[in-house]
C-alpha cells in the first residue's frame, strides 16, 4: 500500500473513528489520541490490510477496542457507567430514544440473569464487560473454543427471548388498537 492509499483510507476514516472514540472518551484530546494510535497501527500493518475483506470494520473493532483498553487503564471508575449495553451511544439521542435504549438494557439486563451460570458468565464478560477472549479464558478456565461456543448459544437464546418479548409487546399494541 502506498503513502497515497494510506491518505486516502485516512480522510475516509477519521471522522467516524473519531466519533466513536469521543462516545467512549467524551474528552476530545484522547479521542483525537486515540485516533492518531489506530492509524499508526494502520500503517504498521500496510502491507497485510489488503487481506482483510473491510479495513473500515477493522480500523472500527481497534478503535472501539483501543479505547475501551484505555478506560480500564486510566479510569477503571468510568467502566462501571458503561457496563449498559449501549449506554456510549445514548449521549446523541432524544429523550425518547434514550427511553427506549433504557428498556431495552434492562429487558436484555433481565434475560441475561436468567440465563444458565457458564452463559451468563461469558456474556457479562465479553459484551458487557468488552474483556478478550484470551482474558476471558484466563478467567474462566475455558478454552477459547468453548467460549466462542458458549457466546454464540447464549447471544442466540438473549435474541431469541428478546424476540419472543417484542413479539408480545406487538401483539399486545395490535389488539388494543383492535379494540378501540
Amino acid at each position: 500500500m502506498t503513502r497515497d492509499q494510506f491518505d486516502d483510507i485516512i480522510r475516509q476514516l477519521y471522522r467516524r473513528l473519531y466519533i466513536i472514540a469521543f462516545r467512549i472518551l467524551r474528552i476530545k484530546e484522547e479521542a483525537e489520541d486515540a485516533v492518531q494510535e489506530i492509524f499508526i497501527k494502520l500503517w504498521k500493518m500496510r502491507d497485510t490490510l489488503d487481506s482483510f475483506n473491510s479495513i473500515d470494520a477493522l480500523a472500527t473493532t481497534m478503535t472501539k477496542n483501543f479505547c475501551i483498553d484505555r478506560l480500564r487503564k486510566k479510569r477503571p471508575d468510568v467502566m462501571d457507567e458503561m457496563t449498559n449495553i449501549g449506554s456510549t451511544d445514548n449521549i446523541f439521542l432524544s429523550p425518547h430514544d434514550q427511553l427506549e435504549n433504557k428498556e431495552s438494557d434492562d429487558i436484555i439486563q433481565s434475560i441475561v440473569e436468567k440465563l444458565p451460570l457458564h452463559f451468563r458468565t461469558v456474556v457479562t464478560l465479553r459484551d458487557l464487560k468488552g474483556f478478550s477472549y484470551e482474558e476471558i479464558a484466563v478467567k474462566t478456565g475455558l478454552n477459547i473454543n468453548t467460549l466462542r461456543v458458549n457466546l454464540s448459544r447464549a447471544r442466540s437464546i438473549i435474541r431469541e427471548e428478546y424476540n419472543k418479548y417484542h413479539n408480545e409487546k406487538r401483539g399486545i399494541r395490535q389488539a388494543s388498537r383492535k379494540v378501540l
